[in-house]
């Protein structure tokens, strides 16, 4: 099973990269069997739209995966609730819209995501360790051990990320770090066969700070006053990896960081 997995599409114009550098990674790697992205900066880079989600799903994404801001914007509620192929990070409170685990089918093949948010440097919630484990003990009792599943950790501490790695280590196919917008260089398999990426970056602008314009971000470091945030439409680019998972294991052969600059769009 091959898997393409998106980093945070932040904005319209990640969203535009997305559908920019799809056609191109699925002619380059002669298709995937799922898709799946981070959308939760994809509506004005905070939180998710239901004309939003039709659009992925019409560029042939699985599944998605989110984030803090998936509550930003609670028109989406019923999105969360009704569909199976968007998830929250899944300890936030069972009250909470939507889940944080399911199973997406495809072509006759099956591919379990679960999503967690981390605890350091984040807005209070359960352990994602803690959570992870029952999580994982309901899913593998309904659908068996070999089913591949990977894991969005939704977190701001590297530590943190790679502690829950380590922690699952030969029970998920793949942990891979969502967040910070910064790709990270450390793309590994852990030696009982999960594959790992602390962060697997941002799709959008890369020409300003984490997808928005240099000129709205520093003045909050000069003055210290708040400033609006703007998005940065330069160099637009998709960043994610690529894990290629055994079919007979459901774990992790081989993982590949994808960087992969699209043209600019063009100004109408």
């Amino acid at each position: 099973m091959r898997v393409l997995f998106s980093g945070d599409v932040a904005w319209n114009i990640g969203r535009y990269a997305l559908a920019q550098a799809l056609p191109v990674l699925r002619k380059e790697w002669g298709g995937f069997d799922f898709t799946v992205i981070n959308c939760e900066n994809a509506a004005a880079g905070k939180g998710m739209t239901e004309k939003i989600f039709n659009e992925f799903l019409e560029l042939g994404v699985d599944g998605m995966t989110s984030g803090n801001h998936i509550w930003d914007k609670n028109a989406f509620y019923p999105v969360l609730d009704a569909e199976m192929r968007v998830l929250r990070p899944a300890n936030y409170p069972p009250s909470c819209p939507g889940r944080g685990c399911s199973v997406i089918e495809r072509g006759g093949r099956r591919l379990g995501l679960l999503n967690l948010a981390g605890q350091a440097f984040m807005p209070p919630i359960d352990s994602p360790f803690l959570c992870a484990d029952a999580m994982l003990e309901a899913l593998r009792a309904e659908e068996g051990t070999a089913l591949p599943v990977l894991v969005d950790f939704h977190a701001e501490a590297t530590s943190e990320k790679k502690a829950l790695a380590c922690y699952l280590d030969g029970r998920v196919s793949a942990v891979l770090g969502t967040h910070t917008h910064v790709q990270t260089a450390d793309e590994q398999i852990l030696p009982k066969g999960t594959a790992y990426l602390s962060d697997a970056g941002m799709t959008g602008g890369h020409g300003g700070i984490l997808g928005v314009k240099l000129e709205s971000v520093l003045p909050r470091f000069l003055t210290g006053m708040p400033a609006r945030f703007e998005m940065c439409e330069n160099a637009p680019a998709f960043n994610g990896a690529v894990i290629e998972i055994s079919d007979t294991t459901g774990l992790a052969e081989r993982i590949t960081r994808v960087q992969l600059p699209v043209a600019p769009r063009e100004i109408k």
